[in-house]
């Protein structure tokens, strides 16, 4: 039988203790959280939805979206924009979402299960933390057409 220590493990019992970091281990958890009402003009292909503005030095763990029927076959991508509306990664998160959906975790529906840690400046790209924020945002990659309820909730880690 063997024991494998994760480095939260191993950097509480060093001697003298290691800091983890907080966005890991002892992390605020914070929501950016809210719902729109999109007219029918306003989910079609290429359309944006800016949703919250979230620290470029946060760790988002969990990202739900949720959705009225938009029309036709409505999908849109999950990713993120700068604050001046410069696109960053518009699928960072997720890939041709289905609209009509219950708020569905999509954090890791196109991101790899080994950025769960990552910063928002890194999933966005970025070499070092450039400061300031970046807005998780929706790209419809499909035209709905129909006027309907988007909901979110944005759930980040900050020191």
């Amino acid at each position: 039988m063997t024991t494998k220590n994760t480095d939260l493990v191993a950097n509480f019992e060093a001697t003298p203790p290691v800091a983890n970091n907080a966005a890991e281990l002892a992390g605020v958890v914070r929501t950016a959280h809210g719902s729109v009402e999109l007219a029918a003009g306003d989910s079609t292909d290429n359309d944006i939805v800016m949703l919250a503005p979230i620290p470029s030095n946060a760790a988002v763990p969990q990202l739900f979206i949720g959705s009225d029927t938009f029309g036709g076959s409505c999908t849109f991508n999950v990713g993120l924009y700068t604050t001046a509306g410069a696109v960053k990664d518009e699928d960072a998160f997720a890939t041709s979402v289905a609209d009509a959906a219950g708020m569905t975790d999509v954090r890791f529906e196109a991101a790899d299960l080994n950025t769960g840690s990552k910063k928002v400046w890194e999933l966005a790209g970025d070499s070092s933390d450039p400061g300031g924020y970046y807005y998780v945002a929706i790209t419809f990659d499909a035209t709905g057409g129909t006027a309907g309820s988007l909901n979110w909730n944005i759930n980040y880690v900050v020191n």
